[in-house]
């Protein structure tokens, strides 16, 4: 794994002060004349996972996507290494829930694709196939490189897009419940691969999640919504778990019991709030 994401991620010391910052400024966002997202103002540090967590229907995915600059707010600014999202589009890699992989190319030619774009044309085509093998075997899909994604379970086209993610080495990585489709044992093993990213290569990463328990394990901090609409920050929560992480005995330990207990404390106080607010509406 090492030796794949350092033929890729190539980034100096001294330029990783300057990238993988991101600001949101007094965002609001609406559609169809339903206010989604209401004064969302939210920073997040150099090579930090961030992890957006709420009930549904909070805006979290919809911020996401401002974040990556696909849409642009109706109101505030969101800078990406100080460029406004509105100027231009920030170098990163966005893994959605709809797998976004082209029906007409396999996992492999999806993936050369991706790498093509990002190393031009430096390396020769059985050297672009080998780095396309490697990361769809990061994935556990390496049996699969020839398969097309109709030919693909929901799960294996969902890593597939994973890799595709990885391969480009984007200096922010923004995913929306990546892992929602998948088994329980590959959803730990690709958890472990986009915390070593993070860790190694100091990508910046935000992601979202419904599930504390995956959000504990990887944010260093959780930012809570409100039920919406409007989706409104309600906390932003510091996980107290020192990185790297060991899984077992982390879960296993009073201490993340009770914070996991706080996590969905705070989520449920919002979706109580809101429930009564519509009682005494009707």
């Amino acid at each position: 794994m090492a030796k794949v994401l350092e033929q890729v991620f190539k980034v100096k010391a001294e330029n990783n002060m300057l990238q993988n910052k991101i600001e949101a400024k007094s965002i609001s966002f609406s559609y169809k004349d339903v206010e989604i997202l209401q004064n969302i103002d939210l920073t997040v540090r150099d090579g930090e996972f961030i992890v957006l967590m709420g009930p549904s229907g909070s805006g979290k995915s919809t911020l996401l996507r401002l974040l990556t600059g696909l849409a642009q707010p109706m109101s505030g600014e969101i800078l990406v290494n100080n460029i406004s999202t509105a100027n231009s589009l920030a170098d990163s890699a966005v893994v959605f829930q709809d797998y976004s992989l082209f029906p007409w190319l396999t996992a492999e030619e999806n993936i050369i694709l991706a790498l093509k774009k990002k190393l031009k044309k430096s390396k020769t085509k059985k050297e672009f196939e080998q780095l396309a093998q490697q990361y769809l075997e990061l994935v556990q899909l390496g049996h699969a490189s020839k398969k097309y994604p109709g030919e693909m379970s929901g799960g294996m086209r969902q890593r597939a897009a994973i890799a595709r993610a990885l391969s480009l080495g984007a200096d922010v990585m923004f995913m929306d419940e990546p892992f929602g489709a998948l088994d329980p044992v590959t959803r730990i093993q690709l958890q472990d691969v986009i915390l070593q990213v993070n860790r190694d290569q100091q990508r910046t990463v935000v992601f979202v999640t419904h599930d504390a328990e995956e959000a504990i394990i990887l944010a260093d901090r959780i930012v809570m919504f409100t039920p919406g609409p409007p989706g409104k920050i309600a906390d932003i929560i510091d996980v107290p778990f020192p990185k790297p992480r060991d899984r077992k005995m982390l879960v296993e330990s009073s201490e993340f019991i009770k914070f996991r207990n706080d996590v969905l404390r705070i989520m449920n106080k919002g979706i109580f709030e809101k429930l009564e607010q519509n009682r005494e509406g009707i």
